[in-house]
C-alpha cells in the first residue's frame, strides 16, 4: 500500500516535471517542441529546461501534504531528487 502511494506520488512527480517541461518550451521557444530539446542537447541547456520543469513540482508536493497524503508528497520528492541527479550528470558529464 505503502509503495503504491509512494509510486503514484513518484509518477505524478515525473509528469508535473514533463508539463512544466512543455509548458516552459511553448513559452519561451520559436522552435517547435522536438526541435527544441534536440538543440537542448546539442546547446547544454538541457538541464535548464529540466529545472524549469521541475518547478512545477511544487504545486502537487504541497497539495500532497495539505491532503496529508505524505507518501505521496514523498514521490513527488523522490522525482525532484531524480531530476536533480540528471541534471548533475548532464552538467558533470
Amino acid at each position: 500500500m505503502i509503495r503504491k502511494e509512494i509510486l503514484i506520488g513518484f509518477l505524478t512527480g515525473i509528469g508535473t516535471n514533463l508539463l512544466g517541461m512543455l509548458i516552459y518550451i511553448l513559452i519561451f521557444s520559436e522552435l517547435p517542441v522536438l526541435a527544441t530539446l534536440q538543440e537542448s542537447l546539442k546547446g547544454d541547456f538541457m538541464g535548464t529546461l529540466i529545472t524549469a520543469g521541475a518547478i512545477l513540482n511544487f504545486l502537487p508536493f504541497f497539495v500532497f501534504l495539505k491532503k496529508e497524503r505524505i507518501y505521496r508528497a514523498r514521490g513527488v520528492l523522490m522525482a525532484s531528487i531524480l531530476a536533480a541527479l540528471v541534471i548533475a550528470i548532464i552538467k558533470l558529464g
